[in-house]
């Protein structure tokens, strides 16, 4: 079973929330951790306290030049690295209708290909040494749709799907992957780093509009502690059977058991109009 004690960490987005919190966990256990930012002066602290076993790497994941030299600096620096944490994201918050195009796709490349990007530099180190763990912090937003949230719903549910397909093609190579699903945490997403449209249509004020500001005003009351969820999440790799999927959060797990429910609901009463699109069974046998 892995330990955490000397293992090599790759994180993206380190300078504040879930990623500057899982650095500093898996510095404390004692892991070796490649603590990346687009600017590496933000985490410089990080690595003044554990000068050691962290180094600060510029990381920009919507670059690839950057994500190559990020990627060969911690093989070069560490000589291996063990679990690569695609954290870096953001949150862009609209209803469908008031979407502007350049801020979905930017949202989009950082979210969504900037993790896919980075798990493809990375793989090539991880088969070669036919182990290691990719985590994402991916979002309740990944496994529930909401208003206001669509967009970044949108790039949740692509890179779940795509960690879910990955998971199943490299555990045979001996890679783990878990995504892992936070609810209403106190971290910067609704606050500092929430993206708005600017488009702003009177048809949404009551059930969009509305909802984004409340989600606005709970920045810094939300129920989730960004600490306990790191330490949940470096834990993980030390776990013998990982989840694949993993919720985080009473608030989330109480809002998915909901869906789950109502989906199942919805499964029974169509069951039968699902079923009419088959060929009858008995099509083109004799009697």
């Amino acid at each position: 079973m892995p330990v955490v004690q000397d293992s090599v960490w790759l994180i993206s987005g380190c300078s504040t929330g879930f990623g500057r919190e899982i650095a500093r966990t898996a510095l404390e256990r004692g892991a070796r951790v490649a603590v990346t930012a687009r600017r590496p002066e933000a985490v410089a602290d990080l690595v003044e306290a554990w000068p050691e076993r962290a180094v600060a790497l510029a990381l920009d994941v919507t670059d690839q030049g950057s994500i190559a030299a990020a990627v060969a600096d911690t093989v070069s620096t560490f000589g291996r690295i063990d679990v690569l944490v695609n954290n870096a994201g953001y949150g862009y918050v609209a209803a469908v209708e008031e979407g502007e195009d350049a801020a979905v796709r930017a949202m989009f490349e950082a979210n969504f290909f900037g993790a896919l990007a980075l798990t493809q530099a990375v793989l090539p180190h991880l088969r070669e040494q036919g182990s290691g763990h990719i985590i994402n912090n991916s979002s309740q937003a990944g496994i529930m749709a909401n208003p206001g949230t669509g967009f970044y719903s949108a790039s949740k549910h692509a890179l779940e799907g795509l960690m879910e397909a990955l998971a199943k093609e490299v555990a045979p190579l001996g890679i783990r992957v878990t995504s892992v699903q936070p609810g209403a945490f106190r971290t910067d997403w609704s606050g500092r780093s929430m993206q708005r449209s600017g488009v702003r249509l009177p048809a949404y004020e009551e059930h969009v509009h509305s909802r984004l500001d409340m989600i606005a005003q709970m920045d810094g009351k939300q129920p989730g502690d960004p600490v306990r969820a790191a330490g949940i999440m470096v834990d993980l790799y030390a776990m013998e059977d990982p989840p694949v999927q993993l919720l985080l959060g009473a608030g989330v797990l109480a809002a998915y058991r909901d869906k789950l429910g109502a989906q199942h609901a919805n499964l029974e009463r169509w069951q039968a109009l699902t079923q009419a699109a088959d060929f009858p069974a008995d099509e083109g046998q004799g009697t």
